[in-house]
């Protein structure tokens, strides 16, 4: 059993920076694909970025390439997800998950964290 908690969340000016962090606990964390994903209000939940056990592959949603960089730690049990030129698009509620695959859907995560919001005022 995967336990994920993330942190970082916030309220950030639009063309802002953060850096969320999930920290997993009670598993071997290199065994796990990592994937962050989001959810705005009145929205169904969507992908953000994907990794690899070993990190050496990485998957980002057109909507993020080129502003959001996932990254991870595997001695740390850590998964980061780097967001610079933020946009108000981006609020939401942003969730890490651990599962078989770096998937872009929500099918192949078996773990999910609770969620930090991100707030991108204009």
């Amino acid at each position: 059993q995967v336990h994920l908690v993330e942190s970082g969340g916030g309220l950030v000016p639009a063309r802002g920076s953060l850096r969320l962090s999930c920290a997993a606990s009670g598993g071997i964390f290199s065994n796990y694909a990592m994937g962050w994903f989001r959810q705005a209000p009145g929205k169904e939940r969507e992908f953000v970025a994907a990794i690899s056990r070993s990190g050496g592959s990485t998957n980002y949603a057109d909507s993020v390439k080129g502003r959001f960089t996932i990254s991870r730690d595997n001695a740390k049990s850590t998964v980061w997800l780097q967001m610079v030129s933020l946009k108000p698009e981006d609020t939401a509620v942003y969730y890490c998950a651990a599962g078989i695959w770096p998937a872009t859907v929500q099918g192949p995560y078996n773990y999910w964290g609770q969620g930090t919001q991100v707030t991108v005022s204009s």
